[in-house]
């Protein structure tokens, strides 16, 4: 005998597109997963923007202490990013490739700066500085991050990125395209220099 049906009532399929309705799949909101390579530029390039901007922001401010250029600097790394996605040969390695991308960056920044800096005091002429900016500046170099700014690239970078962006060494080295000596050198360098700094301060 067949069972009586309710006139517009349909009966729902039992094969796998029915299941996945009944279990809510199509309303579940979908991720990109950096671990495969199946996942789209954009939203590989999204969910990395999310989980990485706020860091890799103060990484480069720390790195060149203007935090507008630091935000540039960034925001063209991840336009970067997306624009070479395909190319990558592991999508996983997309943290990685912008944090190399972001130290790059600034050490272009901080060379065009030099450039700029070297004209600049040829062709204005040598005055001698205010009590008063003498007196800021003295301020300033007894501030901790001011001291960081003042070592060499090499050595901020590796301080940084060690003690910042708490990374080991071989992911230092790896940012920075050195050896795991080069990094220990570079590290313990710049906190014999700090410490000096602070200690001269005191």
């Amino acid at each position: 005998m067949t069972p009586a049906t309710v006139p517009g009532d349909s009966p729902r399929s039992a094969g796998p597109v029915g299941a996945a309705h009944d279990a809510g799949t199509d309303d579940e909101p979908r991720t990109a997963d950096l671990s495969t390579d199946a996942c789209t530029a954009d939203e590989a390039v999204t969910a990395l923007y999310t989980a990485e901007y706020a860091s890799l922001v103060r990484l480069a401010t720390l790195l060149i202490g203007d935090s507008g250029t630091a935000e540039e600097v960034v925001q063209d790394c991840f336009v970067a990013l997306h624009q070479r996605w395909a190319r990558l040969q592991h999508h996983g390695a997309g943290a990685a490739y912008l944090r190399r991308s972001v130290v790059n960056r600034c050490r272009s920044v901080q060379r065009h700066r030099s450039v700029v800096d070297r004209f600049l005091r040829r062709a204005q002429p040598q005055t001698m500085p205010s009590a008063e900016s003498a007196a800021i500046d003295a301020d300033r170099h007894a501030d901790v991050l001011a001291a960081v700014r003042a070592l060499p690239t090499r050595q901020r970078e590796a301080l940084v990125l060690r003690y910042y962006l708490d990374l080991s060494e071989a992911q230092t080295a790896e940012v920075m395209g050195i050896s795991h000596g080069a990094v220990k050198s570079h590290t313990a360098r710049a906190l014999a220099a700090l410490r000096r700094v602070l200690e001269s301060t005191q």
